[in-house]
């Protein structure tokens, strides 16, 4: 077998620092531009329903929509690049102080700019003056308390669909143990009266794996430590198999840090030993390969299919669909896993978008981020 796991400094393994927890905040981050935009459209979809409900005899008022727009527009981009610079701040507030302070400060925007643009079209304020102050204060005070009740809103639906998301895929995980366990414990305990060592590197490699198995919090982790993981299963199994298992590597370097959920590729490996080289009496060889094409990581298991006369172990396929929900509920629909077979050789092929593992983004993300 090629590429053995290397054993220096297993006993002594520094754990990994926990990730850092990502920030939460009811109001979506209003420096990006697509947010930037929705709001600009909305606004100018209310400028336009007032503008039809004030023309009398027309469709519209083009006088009013176009300085009705003028004004609405300002005050929308300067509010949001206030709470752009300020929501670091902002932040630190509870929902309800959050809330008044960012009303005040579109408020204050508002009366800014209402005072601006009556002092242009008519100098000096008169009562009606006022009273139309009044009133577009009032209604920003109402448009701006429904949009962060909106906000509050999707922001308390997302962190329950997040949780029952985050259940779901413990559950998942949970359900992949390696079904070795008693040829594993066998081979182990073959070994301990002749090849002590060899027993105990077992041993080491068997708990690796039951540690992964059973590690959950973990959505993601590098490519470079499942590999690690699949050699660890392939050295056991070797230990069994002896020369009837050969396994051949072909994975690019610049993957290693590719995002990828735990016990995602050693699965596929233990179902190409269990349904392809145990059957065959000659065993066979397993294929790992991996590679980018463009903006996706594509991950292949290659083994041979047993023969006509050679015993075949059925499967019921849920270490695949466990591992294409687990795909879809962390990647969405870029992640694909699919198999074929082709002279005798099956292939599983997981499809992955390229991402370095620690900078991957929750794909249920605020509509208005």
């Amino acid at each position: 077998m090629k590429n053995p796991v290397k054993r220096n400094g297993d006993r002594n393994r520094t754990p990994r620092a926990p990730a850092a927890v990502s920030e939460d905040f009811f109001v979506p981050d209003l420096c990006r531009v697509r947010a930037v935009f929705t709001l600009l459209v909305t606004s100018e979809l209310m400028v336009l329903l007032l503008a039809v409900m004030q023309a009398e005899r027309q469709w519209i008022d083009w006088n009013y929509f176009g300085l009705l727009s003028l004004f609405v527009q300002w005050t929308v981009l300067t509010s949001t690049a206030l709470i752009c610079l300020m929501r670091r701040w902002l932040q630190h507030f509870r929902v309800s102080r959050a809330t008044l302070a960012i009303t005040l400060l579109v408020m204050l925007d508002v009366l800014f700019f209402s005072l601006f643009a009556d002092q242009m079209l008519n100098p000096g304020l008169s009562p009606a003056g006022w009273q139309a102050i009044g009133k577009n204060l009032l209604l920003a005070m109402i448009i701006t308390l429904m949009v962060l009740r909106y906000f509050y809103l999707q922001h308390q639906w997302q962190q329950q669909r997040q949780a029952e998301m985050q259940s779901r895929l413990t559950a998942l995980q949970a359900r992949i143990h390696p079904h070795f366990l008693f040829n594993s414990m066998n081979t182990i305990a073959s070994l301990i009266a002749t090849r002590p060592e060899q027993a105990e590197d077992a041993v080491l490699d068997l708990s690796e794996l039951f540690r992964a198995s059973l590690r959950t919090q973990d959505r993601l982790i590098p490519l470079e430590e499942e590999l690690d993981l699949c050699r660890r299963y392939l050295m056991i199994e070797g230990l069994r198999l002896g020369d009837r298992l050969n396994v051949v590597w072909a994975v690019e370097d610049g993957l290693m840090m590719q995002a990828i959920p735990p016990l995602t590729l050693q699965p596929l490996v233990e179902n190409a030993i269990y349904h392809g080289i145990q059957p065959r009496q000659e065993g066979g060889t397993v294929r790992i390969e991996g590679y980018r094409k463009g903006d996706y990581v594509y991950l292949m298991v290659q083994n041979p299919r047993p023969g006509p006369g050679e015993q075949n172990h059925e499967g019921n396929r849920m270490a695949l669909d466990n591992i294409q929900a687990r795909l879809r509920a962390l990647f969405g629909e870029p992640a694909v896993l699919k198999n074929s077979q082709q002279n005798d050789i099956y292939t599983v092929t997981v499809r992955l978008p390229w991402q370095r593992a620690g900078t991957m983004k929750p794909i249920f993300s605020d509509p208005q981020s």
